[in-house]
């Protein structure tokens, strides 16, 4: 009986856990490679990095798993994904307006 019981424990912590491991896995990495390729490719130094937040932004596809970067001295808050190993400027967002591109930026 006790071993039925710490087997239904053990399978509802996977079963919980697991999706929730996915998405921070899914988040971490894109906000890794986005950070790296902005400070290496994109010249962007570290320091001028205010706000560097992982989105979970309930859209179809790769478009879920978001960073938003904000920049010193740029109103313009940032945002990108990661689709078929292509670094995508979504949109950014300026004084409460969106502006959706959807911009290959590491060709």
């Amino acid at each position: 009986m006790k071993k039925k019981i710490l087997i239904s424990i053990v399978a509802l912590i996977v079963l919980i856990g697991s999706p929730y491991a996915y998405i921070q896995y899914k988040l971490r990495s894109v906000q890794k490679n986005v950070t790296e390729y902005l400070t290496t490719d994109g010249n962007i130094s570290k320091n001028d990095i205010v706000y560097n937040k992982r989105v979970f932004a309930n859209l179809k596809g790769n478009k879920n798993w978001m960073v938003a970067i904000k920049l010193k001295n740029d109103n313009k808050t940032y945002y990108y994904y990661i689709d078929n190993k292509n670094i995508i400027l979504e949109s950014y967002s300026e004084n409460g307006k969106e502006h959706v591109l959807n911009k290959i930026i590491n060709k």
